[in-house]
């Protein structure tokens, strides 16, 4: 079976063509490709196949096996794929998600493909669609003890639910340790969360570390980034509309409008293209 592996930011994915391959069993191939020992190695597996509502859908499952509705680095790698393996052809397009549809505009430089846009939609501040258990409306800067550690949290809906921990020095944070006990919380979170450790440098940058659910540690995040900014922005953090996001693996760069729709922009970048024999 041939795959394709992209990185986006330091997120690594496998990307296989579903309308080659049908009847895949996809929580399994993923926990078998996505292991960096016994297999290819990556965060996530991603799929493509026929949409009867955009011009292509993309399934998303994380390196557990764990399906997940979004993923912002993935689409960006997602579309790289589809655009370079001429399953679409176009330069705008419509990509069906379990988190709606992302429209996608790509820029080229040179002829060669340079930034992936997606419009990711306008971010949830509501408890119930994260969902949270804390009975309060929206979820900004919550006191919660994790590890024995106070620590002040911020979660939102991007797609995928998101918890943002805004820090002075990460020296003070186990992001490992915190992230995953974080992730588990399921008395607060109960379909679990991905968390977000950021460090404003200045008006429009943050640096960002991330643990995600179901993949853990990772290089960058996508989703991440949108509800990171969006956080910031919300509680006053930083006042520029454009944030350039410093994570781990990468850049990444995000718009967001009074109504908090996001914009992302981004590079993806194929690794290898192989066979996969097991």
């Amino acid at each position: 079976m041939k795959f394709s592996k992209l990185q986006a930011a330091g997120n690594d994915f496998i990307l296989i063509n579903g309308m080659e391959n049908k009847g895949l069993d996809l929580e399994m191939l993923a926990k078998k490709m996505c292991d960096r020992h016994f297999g290819v190695g990556a965060d996530g597996l991603m799929t493509c196949e026929e949409s009867e509502i955009a011009d292509i859908k993309m399934n998303y499952y994380n390196s557990d096996g764990s399906r997940g509705e979004m993923c912002g680095n993935g689409i960006r790698c997602f579309s790289k794929f589809i655009y370079d393996n001429e399953i679409i052809t176009k330069e705008r397009f419509s990509v069906e998600t379990d988190a709606g549809i992302k429209n996608i505009v790509l820029t080229f430089k040179e002829d060669e493909l340079k930034y992936i846009s997606v419009n990711m939609g306008r971010v949830d501040f509501r408890s119930e669609a994260i969902p949270c258990t804390i009975t309060k409306d929206s979820i900004l800067e919550e006191k919660i003890i994790v590890e024995g550690q106070e620590i002040r949290i911020s979660s939102v809906l991007m797609g995928v639910p998101h918890t943002v921990i805004v820090v002075d020095d990460y020296k003070n944070y186990d992001v490992d340790r915190l992230g995953r006990a974080i992730e588990y919380s399921t008395d607060i979170f109960p379909r679990k969360t991905n968390v977000n450790f950021i460090k404003v440098i200045d008006e429009g940058t943050i640096e960002i570390k991330t643990w995600e659910r179901g993949a853990s540690r990772t290089l960058g995040c996508g989703t991440g980034s949108c509800a990171s900014a969006a956080i910031a922005y919300k509680l006053g953090k930083i006042k520029s509309k454009k944030v350039k996001m410093l994570a781990e693996g990468g850049v990444i760069f995000i718009e967001l409008d009074e109504d908090y729709n996001i914009l992302m922009r981004g590079e993806a970048e194929t690794i290898c293209n192989g066979e996969f024999l097991k």
